[in-house]
C-alpha cells in the first residue's frame, strides 16, 4: 500500500513578515492558504511591493482545489490577482474578506473569471481530500478566521493571524470552544502566527485605542488626520465612534480607503451614524475643529496621501499648522527609518504627530507569548510548525512550544521553500521548491531581478558617469573632445579640473588601446576616478563612428 503523505510547503511568510502563502498537498490535491504581498525594504529602490514565487503552484495548477483567504490584510490578500492570472481556482473567504478581495480583483479585470465563495465562521467545506472548518479569531480586522483542516493523516490547525482579546471592538472573541473541541479529537499539527513571539505577556485589547482616541479628540484644536491601512475596518469604526462623541464630521481620503469603507458599510461591518460621514471635498470646506480625516500612508509610502502631505505634493489638500496627525499603526519590520523621516517632515510642516511610541493609538493584532502558550495548551498538537514571522520570531515561538511540553523533535522551524512531509512514520523535511521574491515595479512583474536591484544600489551609492567619444571611421582618431555626463556623482562647479583631466584620460586611453577596447577604457576610467575621488560610480563608455 502506498504511504500516505501530507506535504506542507510555505511559499511565503516564513523567515519574513509578509507575502504569506502556504500550500497543503496530499496526492494530486493542493489547498492554498492566503496569497499575500510584502512591502519593500529601504534598499529595494523603485519596487512597489513583493509577491511570492508561485512557480511550484503554476507547475501543479491542475491540482489546486481552492484558495482560502484567512482575513483581509494585504500581507494575506495582496498577491491574489497575480495568483489568479496564473491559476484559475475558486476562492473561499468570509464576507468582509471576500469584499476586500472583490475590490482588488475588480481593479485588475479578473472579476468575471473568478469564482468567489462566501464562508462564515462555523462553516465546513470539502476541497478534495481536505475538509476545512472555519473558526473565528480576533485580529485587528473583523471577520478573521483560523482553519481546522482534516486530512487523511489527521487534523491540522492553521491559526491565521490571531490574538485572545476578551473585549474586542466587534464584541466577538476568538472561538475558545472550537479550539477545545479540536483538541478533543486529537490535533496532528498546529501552524501558528509567530509575529509577537518575542513579546512577553498578553497583547492589549483593541479597546485601549478607544481611550487614546478620546484624548486626541478632546485636545486637538484643529483638524485631526488619522492614518491607517485601508483594510483596517475596526479602526474606521473606532474613529467614527469618536467623531460622533466629539461632534466632528468624518471623511475618508484616497480611493482604497473610500472603496473599502463603502464596501464594509454595505456588508454591515462598519456602522457610521447618519450625518457623521461627509465627502472629502465637503470636509475640506468646513471649520478645522469640526473635521476628522482618515487616509492611508502609515508605512511612509511616498505615493500615499500622508507621504505626499509630508512632502507638500498632495493635490487635494495640504498640512496646516495645528493639524493633529495620528499614525494608528505599527511599522512593518525594516520600515522604521522611512516612517520616522516622514514624521520629522510632518512636524517641520507644523503638524502635531501622535504615534505608537508616545501614545497607545495602536495595538497589535497578534498574540503575545502568553496567548501563544494558551493556544498550544488548548489544542495540544502532536507536531508544531511556527509560521508568519522572521527566523528569530519562528525560533522563539519554537522555544515557547518546548516550554509548554511539546518535544523538540516534534517541532520544525522552516523557511520558505522547505517541504515538510507528515506520514504515519512521523514528520520530516524533504527537499525544497522554488520560493523566492518576485518584485513588482509599476506594471512589471518579475522583470526586475536581484541583478537589476544590485545595479540600482550601485547607482544610488556613488552615481553614474557616462563617457562618449566620436571616432573617425577611417583614421580611428577621436573627433573633438570626449563627452562626459555625470548623475549623482560630483558637483562639477566644485571640481573645475576634474572633467578636463578625465577627458584627457579618455583620449589618451583610446589613442593607446584603440577605440574597440571598451573594457580597457572602463578599467582606466574607473581607476582614475577612484584615485581622484575615492568613489566608485557606475561607468558606462560608448564610442560612435563618423
Amino acid at each position: 500500500m502506498k504511504e500516505k503523505i501530507l506535504k506542507i510547503i510555505p511559499l511565503g511568510g516564513l523567515g519574513e513578515v509578509g507575502k504569506n502563502l502556504i500550500v497543503y498537498e496530499f496526492g494530486e490535491n493542493i489547498l492554498v492558504v492566503d496569497t499575500g504581498l510584502m512591502f519593500p525594504s529601504n534598499d529595494m529602490l523603485g519596487i512597489d511591493y513583493i509577491i511570492p514565487d508561485i512557480e511550484y503552484l503554476v507547475q501543479h495548477k491542475d491540482w489546486v482545489r481552492g484558495i482560502i483567504i484567512t482575513h483581509g490584510h494585504e500581507d494575506h490578500t495582496g498577491a491574489i490577482h497575480h495568483v489568479l492570472q496564473e491559476i484559475n481556482a475558486p476562492i473561499y473567504a468570509t464576507p468582509l474578506t471576500r469584499g476586500l478581495v472583490e475590490v482588488k480583483i475588480g481593479k485588475n479585470g479578473l472579476a468575471s473569471r473568478t469564482v468567489l465563495n462566501t464562508v462564515h465562521a462555523g462553516d465546513t467545506i470539502q476541497l478534495g481530500p481536505f475538509q476545512v472548518e472555519f473558526f473565528h479569531v480576533c485580529h485587528s480586522i473583523p471577520d478573521g478566521v483560523g482553519l481546522g483542516i482534516t486530512t487523511p493523516l489527521g487534523l491540522v490547525i492553521h491559526s491565521g493571524d490571531y490574538k485572545f482579546d476578551h473585549t474586542p471592538v466587534d464584541n466577538w472573541p476568538s472561538d475558545y470552544a472550537k479550539l477545545a473541541e479540536f483538541s478533543s479529537r486529537g490535533v496532528l499539527a498546529l501552524l501558528s502566527d509567530s509575529t509577537n513571539a518575542e513579546r512577553p505577556g498578553w497583547t492589549p485589547s483593541e479597546k485601549v485605542v478607544d481611550e487614546a482616541f478620546r484624548k486626541v479628540f478632546r485636545e486637538a484644536a484643529g483638524r485631526i488626520i488619522i492614518v491607517s491601512f485601508a483594510s483596517l475596518v475596526s479602526r474606521m469604526q473606532q474613529v467614527a465612534n469618536a467623531a460622533r462623541k466629539f461632534n466632528r464630521k468624518l471623511a475618508f481620503a484616497g480611493s482604497s480607503m473610500v472603496e473599502n469603507a463603502k464596501m464594509a458599510s454595505k456588508l454591515g461591518y462598519l456602522e457610521i451614524p447618519e450625518g457623521i460621514q461627509v465627502p472629502i471635498d465637503q470636509a475640506l470646506g468646513m471649520k478645522d475643529e469640526d473635521v476628522v480625516i482618515m487616509c492611508t500612508g502609515s508605512q511612509g509610502e511616498p505615493s500615499s496621501i500622508l507621504g505626499r502631505l509630508s512632502m507638500g505634493t498632495n493635490r487635494q489638500f495640504d498640512i496646516k499648522p495645528g493639524d493633529t496627525i495620528v499614525l494608528s499603526s505599527h511599522p512593518i519590520p525594516g520600515n522604521e527609518e522611512p516612517i520616522y523621516r516622514m514624521i520629522n517632515r510632518l512636524i517641520e510642516r507644523g503638524a502635531n504627530v501622535i504615534y505608537e511610541e508616545i501614545a497607545p493609538v495602536h495595538v497589535s493584532g497578534h498574540a503575545s507569548q502568553e496567548e501563544m502558550k494558551l493556544l498550544l495548551h488548548l489544542v495540544r498538537p502532536k507536531y508544531f510548525i511556527p509560521i508568519h514571522g522572521e527566523l528569530r520570531q519562528l525560533t522563539q515561538h519554537a522555544r515557547l512550544a518546548q516550554e509548554v511540553g511539546i518535544p523538540q523533535e516534534n517541532i520544525q522551524v522552516i523557511q520558505n521553500g522547505q517541504v515538510i512531509e507528515i506520514s504515519e512514520k512521523g514528520l520530516r523535511e524533504n527537499g525544497r521548491v522554488p520560493a523566492g521574491e518576485i518584485f513588482v515595479d509599476g506594471s512589471g512583474v518579475g522583470d526586475v531581478n536581484h541583478d537589476i536591484m544590485h545595479q540600482r544600489e550601485e547607482l544610488a551609492q556613488d552615481g553614474l558617469v557616462l563617457v562618449h567619444a566620436n571616432i573617425d571611421r577611417f583614421t580611428g582618431e577621436i573627433i573633438g573632445e570626449p563627452q562626459i555626463t555625470t548623475y549623482g556623482f560630483i558637483s562639477l562647479e566644485e571640481n573645475d579640473d576634474f572633467i578636463p583631466n578625465l577627458k584627457n584620460k579618455v583620449a589618451d586611453t583610446i589613442k593607446r588601446s584603440g577605440p574597440k577596447d571598451r573594457n580597457e577604457l572602463n578599467r582606466v576610467i574607473q581607476s582614475y576616478i577612484y584615485a581622484e575621488t575615492r568613489r566608485k560610480p557606475v561607468v558606462f563608455c560608448t564610442t560612435g563612428k563618423s
